[in-house]
């Protein structure tokens, strides 16, 4: 007969067996995501130069200073101004392509494929690959020639900057938030498909009132993780532009390498880590209280 006490010392002899799976989980936890985010933010309240010892204490000063830079308060606007252009866009254009891809026709594997092929690619290489795209020579600017139009400065144009460089986030992204929402529409009852179909819906009828609510969960997963993806974007950026030109490209993540690695002040681009990471845990929050309301 199995006893309480049994029980209890059962589940305690499994738990060194527990522990040892659960070991590299908690390592890799501890050195990768908890030590990080502790040194940023020591370093965020110390004077650090990079590579320099001894630091010393400042306190929120670091963060006032930050805050009072115009070329940082720069790259903060021009990081919500690229949110607010790209992320509705790849959700939107994501969304699209589920719903057409989730249509029984001929080749929409092979489609599904290439749109997603560039998830498969590093960032490093799809900038490249952009830059030689969007050079004054490129095929970019071939193609507009033989439609009678002038050439483009896209990556050195101050008004076209940022927008090349949300093409090209966009479509590296796309495809990944895309397969998201196709597993969404794979799980929705066709049955309410045939009754909206029944009671007169047409095909637009039907995806705003079957589709759209059924992908509430996953539409609202799929904004706040792309929200916080294109927080983080650098390598593009990086690669392309540099932040300019003019710092009209000067997202958070590029000012706070150029800080640590260009400027060697270790303390500032902590201190810029740290309000990044704040940004990110309110898009977090947001999001659980977005997906709580689904499951409503």
């Amino acid at each position: 007969m199995t006893t309480p006490t049994t029980t209890r010392r059962r589940r305690l002899g499994d738990l060194p067996i527990a522990l040892t799976f659960l070991l590299p989980a908690l390592l890799a936890a501890v050195l990768l995501r908890l030590w990080p985010t502790v040194r940023a933010v020591w370093d965020s309240l110390r004077s650090t130069a990079l590579g320099v010892e001894p630091t010393h204490w400042v306190g929120a000063e670091q963060f006032r200073a930050l805050l009072d830079d115009p070329a940082f308060v720069n790259s903060l606007k021009i990081t919500l101004l690229f949110g607010i252009i790209v992320n509705p866009l790849q959700i939107a254009v994501a969304l699209a392509l589920a719903v057409i891809f989730n249509e029984r026709i001929r080749g929409v594997g092979l489609m599904r494929t290439l749109v997603f092929l560039p998830v498969a690619i590093p960032q490093s290489v799809s900038a490249v690959i952009w830059a030689v795209a969007f050079r004054p020579d490129g095929p970019l600017n071939g193609v507009l020639a033989r439609l009678g139009i002038a050439p483009q400065g896209f990556l050195t144009s101050p008004g076209q900057a940022l927008a090349s460089i949300i093409v090209v986030v966009s479509w590296i992204g796309v495809g990944y938030w895309m397969m998201f929402l196709v597993a969404g529409l794979k799980e929705i009852d066709p049955t309410l498909y045939e009754a909206a179909a029944l009671d007169g819906a047409g095909r637009w009828a039907r995806f705003r009132h079957v589709t759209v609510p059924q992908l509430r969960r996953q539409i609202a997963f799929v904004l706040v993780a792309d929200t916080i993806s294109n927080l983080l974007v650098f390598a593009p950026v990086h690669i392309l532009t540099g932040g300019g030109p003019n710092g009209r490209t000067n997202l958070i993540m590029n000012d706070v390498f150029e800080r640590a690695y260009v400027r060697a002040d270790a303390g500032a681009a902590a201190a810029g880590t740290v309000i990044v990471a704040l940004i990110a845990l309110v898009i977090v929050l947001l999001q659980f209280r977005l997906l709580s309301k689904g499951s409503d």
